[in-house]
């Protein structure tokens, strides 16, 4: 089920049928908070069954958060990822574009939530926590605005289900002061294209 694009060729049993099953559930339709309800739910069971990923899946990059492709659909309507995020690093203010379920398997997450103004500038809406095994839907195309760090003494790994795929998809990221946007693309490593 794993596609070329993953970093590791040996079949992982475990992420081959967590992937399937994102598939079917996209696949049934529904609106994009059912959807996003029902991943959800699986990605809690795959995490509390104890997914296992490989070094090179949990490997922090020295230099920015990293994201792994773990399955891209061959449509691009879909995807799954291993976000990783070493000690004091974050993202800037960015969103989506899609939606998103997202589950901690190490460390821990902080995320500050925020809306755009009128005028762009993005206001800050509150922040969460999470703890390795938790599970949150992280964006819908109605709550889709968020900075991302590690929160904890070891890098935090999560597991990230997106709507399309997010290697290749035009995002934004928001100026905290002036709310200027900034078009971009979280591209695969190079080692795993």
């Amino acid at each position: 089920m794993i596609d070329s694009t993953t970093e590791d060729p040996k079949p992982n049993p475990t992420l081959d049928e967590f992937a399937a099953d994102v598939v079917a559930i996209a696949r049934a339709g529904g609106d994009e908070h059912q959807v996003t309800d029902a991943i959800a739910a699986r990605l809690k069971q795959l995490l509390r069954d104890g997914l296992e990923l490989t070094p090179d899946q949990r490997r922090p990059d020295p230099d920015r958060y990293v994201m792994y492709p773990l399955f891209v659909a061959a449509d691009g309507s879909l995807c799954i990822a291993a976000a990783v995020w070493d000690v004091g690093q974050s993202t800037p203010i960015h969103d989506h574009g899609t939606w998103g379920v997202i589950g901690i398997l190490e460390g821990r997450e902080h995320e500050d939530r925020y809306e755009t103004a009128s005028e762009g500038r993005p206001v800050r809406l509150g922040e969460r926590v999470l703890n390795a095994g938790e599970v949150v839907v992280c964006c819908t195309h109605d709550h889709d605005v968020h900075a991302v760090a590690c929160a904890s003494d070891i890098p935090c790994v999560g597991i990230h289900v997106y709507g399309a795929n997010i290697g290749e998809l035009q995002r934004r990221s928001y100026d905290p002061i002036t709310g200027s946007v900034r078009w971009f693309v979280s591209r695969w490593p190079s080692a795993a294209a």
